[in-house]
C-alpha cells in the first residue's frame, strides 16, 4: 500500500520530508548601519525639497524604521528619531 503513495515524482515540492531546514537570514549589521546612515545623510543634505522622488520617499518612510530593527535598541531608536525629524523638515520644504 505504501508503494501507491511513494511512487512517481513529487509535485510542486510538496514533499516536506526531503527538504533541508530553512536557514534564517540575518543581515550584516554593519551593512545595515552604513545604508541607514547614507539615507540619513541624503535627507540631511536636502535643502530645496526631497532628495528622492515620491516613490522613493514613501519607500524610505516604510523601510528605514524596519531596517533599523536589526540594530541595538538604543541605536535603532536614535536613528528612527533623527530620520523622523528629517522627514518632517523635508515635508515642510515640499509644502513651501
Amino acid at each position: 500500500m505504501d508503494e501507491l503513495f511513494d511512487s512517481g515524482p513529487k509535485q510542486f515540492g510538496l514533499d516536506l520530508g526531503d527538504a533541508e531546514p530553512v536557514k534564517s537570514f540575518e543581515p550584516d549589521r554593519e551593512e545595515v548601519r552604513r545604508e541607514l546612515h547614507e539615507i540619513l545623510a541624503e535627507a540631511r543634505n536636502a535643502t530645496n525639497g526631497s532628495p528622492w522622488d515620491e516613490r522613493t520617499l514613501k519607500y524610505h518612510k516604510v523601510v528605514f524604521p524596519q531596517m533599523a530593527n536589526w540594530l541595538p535598541s538604543d541605536e535603532r531608536d536614535q536613528l528612527r528619531f533623527e530620520f523622523a525629524q528629517e522627514l518632517e523638515r523635508i515635508e515642510l520644504l515640499l509644502a513651501a
